[in-house]
């Protein structure tokens, strides 16, 4: 085992950059990615994720690097690249096979590749296994290892840092395992769960979030029938919880880059061998559903084409800029869709992502966004959750509709002439 290795974290994102911020306060650890403008911000103390305050970057030993000739003589490789989907809905390993490319260029004798990225059973030893071997020249299981210990990040929580949770580890071979529960451990108290060999860590990892999906997936479903009877989701959830096993989840949208993408993983694993995963894929169907749905609930409130629609939100989830896989956007394009003319705004959003990812273009300020025939709350950013009755009264035209689809204005009384839907 190493003493103390010199470590790389290949991808600083999300996870990433948290991740080698931590370890960089044991370990020798260099900080890689090819946007050359990522590394200038870190470089600079700005985290464009909002999960690295400045201080901890300008504080931090990381060496911080976009040429991969600042690899050489790592001891330990920590990939923590994106995996998402493609149009298809299909597992898209490039960013995984790119970064494993360029680690395989910098391999040498008894180094360590780990990967954190989510992936489906086999793919860190029948995938990247081969692809290292190709770029290196060596032998893996006898000249480098492989080892594998799925991210938890969540991004904007300040609570379940990479630091204060239980870390998942498998190696190769039981000295692997036991040199990561080591490097891992000194970050988080030695909080440490060792499984029994990479695939079934790759397993938990990809079951984790494909879970949580299928648990909002049944509430969300279960919201559409309620509000069909003319019930309210909220007040049914409510009576519901008081039980002391159920579940309490909560209807809404479901993005990002790990619940709305992780099943389609699982997903594939199950078509590999021939299996037809009917729940995971149901589970997704119905929450990628649930833009079209709202924007057809509100629709048909409006009761007419060409109507002034304000949305309140872009982001994935609340109080963070991540934009990656949305499904805010699906209102939106419903509605414009069905002729009526929606304007956009998110304080935490970064409007030239909007612009090139949505073709959107967000509002700047609030201060003349007036006379809406309907507002829709879609995300639950802290600024719109303390909007009072009176604000709310000033977007609204008169008669108008307030649309809340996270029930952050559940007590909020307006007046008689307004209207209200909730999911």
């Amino acid at each position: 085992m190493f003493a103390s290795p010199r470590i790389s974290t290949v991808g600083l994102g999300y996870v990433g950059l948290p991740l080698a911020v931590q370890l960089a306060r044991y370990f020798d650890v260099v900080g890689f990615d090819i946007d050359g403008a990522r590394i200038a911000e870190l470089k600079s103390g700005w985290d464009r994720t909002g999960e690295v305050d400045a201080d901890a970057l300008r504080n931090s030993s990381i060496q911080f690097a976009v040429d991969e000739a600042a690899l050489a003589g790592t001891d330990i490789f920590i990939i923590t690249v994106p995996t998402p989907v493609d149009e298809d809905n299909q597992p898209d390993l490039d960013p995984v096979r790119a970064a494993t490319a360029t680690v395989g260029r910098n391999l040498t004798v008894g180094s360590l590749v780990v990967y954190e990225s989510t992936v489906y059973p086999g793919v860190t030893e029948d995938v990247c296994g081969p692809i290292l071997e190709a770029g290196s020249g060596l032998t893996c299981g006898t000249d480098f290892f492989l080892g594998y210990s799925p991210e938890r990040i969540n991004p904007g929580d300040r609570e379940h840092t990479v630091d204060r949770i239980t870390k998942v580890v498998a190696g190769q071979t039981p000295e692997v395992t036991a040199q990561l529960a080591a490097m891992y451990g000194a970050i988080n108290n030695r909080d440490i769960f060792e499984a029994r060999d990479i695939r079934t860590a790759e397993a938990a990892k990809v079951i984790e979030n494909a879970q949580r999906d299928i648990n909002i997936a049944f509430v969300n479903e279960v919201a559409v029938i309620v509000n069909g009877l003319g019930l309210n989701m909220r007040d049914v959830l409510e009576a519901a919880n008081t039980k002391w096993n159920f579940l309490p989840f909560q209807p809404g949208l479901v993005g990002g880059h790990c619940i709305g993408v992780d099943p389609f993983y699982l997903a594939h694993a199950a078509h590999l061998i021939g299996h037809n995963p009917e729940v995971v894929l149901a589970g997704r169907r119905i929450n990628d559903a649930m833009g079209a749905y709202i924007a057809g609930e509100v629709d048909e409130r409006l009761a007419r084409g060409g109507a002034r629609v304000l949305l309140l939100g872009l982001t994935f989830k609340e109080n963070v800029p991540d934009l990656r896989n949305t499904r805010v956007v699906d209102i939106y394009s419903s509605l414009c869709e069905m002729g009526h003319n929606v304007d956009v705004h998110d304080p935490h959003a970064d409007r030239s992502e909007a612009q090139k990812f949505f073709g959107i273009n967000l509002l700047s300020r609030l201060d003349d966004a007036i006379g809406y025939d309907a507002v829709i709350g879609a995300v639950c950013h802290d600024e719109y959750a303390m909007l009072d009755t009176s604000s709310l009264a000033c977007l609204l035209a008169e008669g108008g509709l307030l649309v809340d689809i996270k029930g952050m204005w559940r007590d909020t009384i307006l007046p008689d002439d307004y209207r209200r839907w909730q999911l």
